[in-house]
């Protein structure tokens, strides 16, 4: 009664009942938007085009389905018109000219993703699964996990994401995508077959530590030394035999112990460079704003951020992302240089440097407060901006 009581109250043009009709689950269709878009800066701006839609299409909403259930169909097909622009992901030359790094294990496809700050997944342990579902709610935040799905073409991904992460029926998968329930079963066995091979089943790999456990503070903490030291044995020696470092949207890859060595050495922990990290956390996982020191003015300007994948008691992976996202973890442009960084493994705002803090999300419900980024988005893949953001990735790691 009472959401028929909202509804009514939206539909006659009332905004405060419209804020408190879908206040409960802007932060997971925005969760929804980021695993479909890869990006945190485009999700905001899809839940920011759903709710407009919402507002605009309520009128029209029969009640067939729950509140939730039609919210979700608007954002899908709101992401999967961004996907479908033709300027969102324009070609790019490869490798961009005059850039000289070490030989890359391999050079893989190109992959548009940014880190997800943990401070918006705070309170959405409540938003549970159904019945459907195949994975856990950690594991299907998980950066890995997020890459993988970028892999999939679009109507694979949202079906997936539907279905096996949201446990949505095939019925109501179809209903969203409005298709039917045989060709929403079919893109779900190829997403299903294209998973096993990008993202395999948890089982197979090493459990990492549970976040903020006595075992991943001191992972950070060896880490921390060990990059802030410059000490590129000693960052070797924390990580698997198979450890990968990635730089989307960048190709390149580098893969184990030795070749990640030789990376590390002639790039972010090159001799005479001195670093300073920041802990954050980003998609359940331990992540670093990285600043490298100016000896000309004194101070450390923003590198970059760094995210880390573990395995057991060791780093897996480790992905590098250019000062663009920075902002959305409240992580400033600049640090003294006697800036003192404590160690912490909890989300920005519970530690950080001095007085920052995590910057709110603010979502507003009419048009004129939307951002328009621009070339702040990460749809931004102009082959003369790729060059400058490669340039920028070097200093991460």
């Amino acid at each position: 009664m009472v959401t028929e009581d909202l509804i009514e109250r939206v539909k006659a043009g009332d905004e405060h009942a419209f804020r408190q009709l879908v206040g409960p689950y802007q932060g997971e269709l925005q969760l929804h938007c980021y695993r479909i878009l890869g990006s945190a800066q485009d999700a905001e701006d899809a839940l920011q085009e759903t709710l407009l839609a919402a507002w605009r299409g309520l009128a029209r909403f029969e009640g067939r389905s729950s509140v939730r259930t039609w919210l979700y169909r608007v954002a899908t097909n709101t992401c999967l018109k961004a996907l479908r622009s033709a300027s969102r992901r324009p070609p790019v030359n490869w490798p961009p000219p005059g850039v000289d790094v070490p030989k890359p294990s391999r050079v893989g496809e190109v992959i548009w993703l940014q880190p997800y700050p943990d401070v918006l997944l705070e309170g959405l342990a409540d938003a549970t699964p159904g019945p459907e579902a195949r994975y856990e709610a950690s594991e299907a935040i998980s950066l890995a996990f997020v890459t993988a799905l970028q892999a999939l073409p679009p109507r694979q991904r949202a079906v997936l994401i539907l279905r096996d992460v949201l446990g949505f029926p095939t019925s109501q998968v179809a209903g969203i995508l409005d298709s039917s329930e045989d060709s929403a079963a079919s893109a779900l066995k190829r997403a299903r077959a294209a998973m096993r091979d990008q993202f395999p089943p948890a089982a197979a790999r090493p459990l990492p530590p549970r976040p903020d456990s006595p075992g991943e503070r001191d992972l950070v903490d060896r880490f921390t030394r060990a990059y802030q030291a410059g000490d590129v044995a000693g960052v070797v020696a924390l990580l698997t035999e198979d450890i990968a470092v990635t730089m989307p949207p960048l190709p390149l890859e580098y893969h184990g112990r030795e070749s990640v060595a030789g990376f590390l050495a002639a790039t972010g922990l090159r001799p005479g460079r001195r670093a300073r990290i920041v802990p954050t956390r980003a998609n359940g996982q331990p992540a670093f704003g990285l600043y490298a020191r100016d000896p000309q003015a004194g101070i450390f300007h923003a590198a970059g951020m760094l995210v880390l994948t573990l395995s057991g008691g060791s780093i897996c992976a480790m992905t590098g992302f250019d000062t663009s996202v920075l902002p959305q973890f409240g992580l400033p442009r600049t640090l003294p240089d006697d800036a003192r960084l404590g160690l912490c493994a909890r989300p920005l705002g519970r530690c950080a440097v001095g007085q920052v803090r995590a910057v709110p999300t603010a979502h507003r419900l009419s048009s004129g407060s939307r951002r328009r980024r621009g070339e702040g988005r990460v749809g931004r893949t102009q082959r003369d901006q790729l060059a400058a953001v490669f340039t920028v990735l070097l200093q991460v790691l």
